[in-house]
């Protein structure tokens, strides 16, 4: 079992193995975080190396205040927003002003084979939803962080977490729906 306390003493004294112990426990959910927020390949990678230095570089700040995922996927979660910055040329979908009338388009043809593989359609679908709405439904259903966890990670407050959770499991419903009864026409 993982056990946080003892891997990040043993990290703090140098300890090169017990690095590579943190980074196979949340390399997962680094990526995660990541991979909803950033479009390229190449940029994914550069980031998630970006965010193992930073927590190497930082870990002697971490007073396990929160758990160690929080602390990590917060690290990611800025480190990807930050690249945003630095890259304005490809922002990630910031509020529009009409959050909460956002629909799904319809002229996508590939949507119908992808379809076919439920996981990868509830993918692409989350991939059409805004930055907001896929971050915090990556967050809580992959990740299985709280809404006050996710709060903390994102800067985003509680309740706006839990509208956005709302807004976007309502959005997915409405377009399965809307597709399956497409199917039985």
């Amino acid at each position: 079992m993982f056990n946080e306390h003892e891997v990040v003493s043993r990290i703090l004294n140098k300890d090169l193995r017990a690095f590579e112990l943190l980074v196979k426990q949340y390399e997962k959910l680094v990526f995660f975080v990541i991979n909803r927020l950033v479009q390229d390949q190449q940029n994914k990678e550069d980031i998630c190396q970006e965010v193992f230095i930073k927590i190497h570089q930082n870990l002697h700040r971490f007073e396990f205040q929160s758990k160690l995922s929080t602390w990590i996927a917060r690290i990611a979660y800025l480190t990807a927003v930050n690249y945003f910055k630095k890259n304005k040329n490809n922002p990630p979908a910031e509020y529009p002003e009409n959050i909460d009338n956002h629909h799904f388009t319809d002229k996508n043809p590939e949507q119908e084979l992808i379809k076919k593989n439920t996981a990868a359609y509830v993918n692409l679908l989350i991939e059409q939803m805004p930055h907001q709405y896929k971050t915090v439904l990556t967050l809580y259903h992959l990740n299985e962080f709280s809404c006050a966890e996710i709060e903390e990670i994102t800067g985003i407050p509680e309740g706006t977490v839990k509208s956005h959770l709302f807004r976007a499991r309502k959005l997915l419903k409405e377009k399965i729906e809307k597709d399956l009864k497409k199917e039985n026409i």
